[in-house]
């Protein structure tokens, strides 16, 4: 049944009682006045605002200096690990398809770099005919491109993997990937102001963090879509995701993405640095290993129904989620209620992008009995999101990283949601 149709008829049973009965609730509504939770604190049940159930029976609150969320709405990140570590972004909370600033997953190797933009300096060198170095305000004076796309941690899903259990969330299975809108300066122009030679077919990439992570990257990705983004989401970029400036490969696995970008080397072949030898390699089960595994695979996840969020009561529920690619853009998303003896299409509920979320949506009608819940994912490319078994069999159960096997859900005769692997 289509979204629409499906509001509607819920509509048509409760319409007539909600509307009575909230007329006389207004009707006799007291007049409460808001209370904050004390400055720093995070909102409780005993903290939470005394709000009426008709806010036009109260004067409003003061402006401040800046937006805040509603006391009523308290998304978190989840860390794991300090100086070396990450936090994951609450995929459950997100809605739409842009994940808000201060909800983008975090991972670093040495903590994050503190960075005065008054200093900061961006060096392009090697094989160049022109050595070049850029203030941050000298980028900002080049054409500007703005595109949203996705940034997901080669890692993302890894626990859910190997140690998988019944009470893991979305953000806990899938939390290392983010989707926002960055705006920036494209590499190419930057590397035509250097002259980069014929013979230069990588650039290395390093940060300016206390890892000096590094990365060496396609000429041809650079010279594609590649970006030094100092913006994101209509701001200046958040330290935590590479104040003031940070390499931008739409598609990659994030670890290429260099935060607090501080030099790019024009060099004829791969640096070979430990995070593209030692590192973010993929074990393969006969022993040997995929290297230069860049892309990200077509993926998806249900972030509702799931646990710990459960549907009340039998009826008519959405079951929604996210999918990207880094191959393109997302063509189609199929639902299962059944564990994947059968298939239906999804809708999309947000703009498709090239590599970037897709929200999806499938009104589905629970008839209170157990049901497995999975989704997906399709690209441009014809490439079909394997299911686990498939993906354990070609990549073994040792592997690290590129984790994009179907995720599913288990729904209880009682609405209880279980992550089932």
């Amino acid at each position: 049944m289509s979204r629409r149709r499906a509001i509607g008829v819920a509509a048509g049973v409760v319409g007539s009682a909600v509307v009575a009965s909230r007329v006389s609730v207004l009707a006799q509504q007291a007049k409460p006045a808001p209370v904050a939770a004390p400055a720093g604190v995070a909102p409780t049940a005993a903290t939470l605002p005394m709000a009426p159930l008709d806010a036009s029976t109260v004067p409003g609150l003061a402006s401040g200096p800046l937006s805040v969320r509603s006391p009523f709405e308290t998304p978190t990140l989840a860390p794991l690990g300090v100086t070396t570590g990450a936090t994951f972004t609450p995929l459950q909370a997100v809605i739409g398809s842009i994940t808000p600033s201060d909800l983008h997953f975090q991972r670093h190797h040495n903590g994050i770099a503190v960075i005065d933009p008054a200093h900061y300096e961006l060096a392009i060198h090697g094989l160049v005919d022109r050595p070049l170095v850029f203030t941050l305000e000298q980028l900002k004076r080049f054409p500007a491109v703005t595109r949203t796309c996705f940034v997901e941690c080669s890692g993302n899903g890894r626990a859910a993997y190997r140690a998988p259990k019944r009470e893991m969330s979305p953000q806990e299975v899938d939390g290392l990937t983010s989707n926002s809108e960055w705006t920036g300066v494209p590499v190419a122009t930057l590397l035509k102001e250097a002259g980069v030679r014929g013979a230069a077919t990588w650039v290395l990439a390093e940060g300016g963090d206390a890892s000096r992570m590094s990365r060496s990257i396609p000429v041809a990705k650079m010279m594609d879509d590649a970006m030094i983004a100092y913006a994101q989401n209509g701001e200046a970029l958040r330290m935590p995701n590479g104040y003031p400036a940070r390499l931008l490969l739409p598609g990659f696995e994030g670890n290429m993405n260099i935060k607090w970008i501080r030099r790019l080397e024009a060099i004829d072949q791969p640096n070979m640095s430990k995070d593209e030898t030692a590192k973010y390699t993929d074990p393969l089960p006969d022993g040997t290993a995929r290297q230069f595994s860049f892309v990200m695979d077509a993926k998806s996840i249900i972030t509702s129904p799931a646990y710990p969020r459960q549907p009340a009561a039998p009826g008519w529920w959405p079951v929604t989620g996210l999918a990207w690619t880094g191959r393109g853009k997302i063509t189609r998303v199929d639902v299962s209620t059944d564990g994947g003896r059968s298939w239906t299409e999804a809708e999309f509920t947000s703009p498709v992008l090239p590599m970037a979320h897709v929200r999806f949506e499938h009104m589905w009608k629970w008839n209170g009995d157990a049901a497995h819940l999975m989704s997906r994912a399709i690209d441009e490319t014809g490439y079909v999101q394997p299911m686990l078994d498939v993906f354990r069999r070609v990549r073994g159960a040792g592997t690290d990283y590129h984790f994009n096997a179907i995720r599913s859900w288990l729904v209880q005769p009682d609405g209880r949601v279980y992550f089932g692997g």
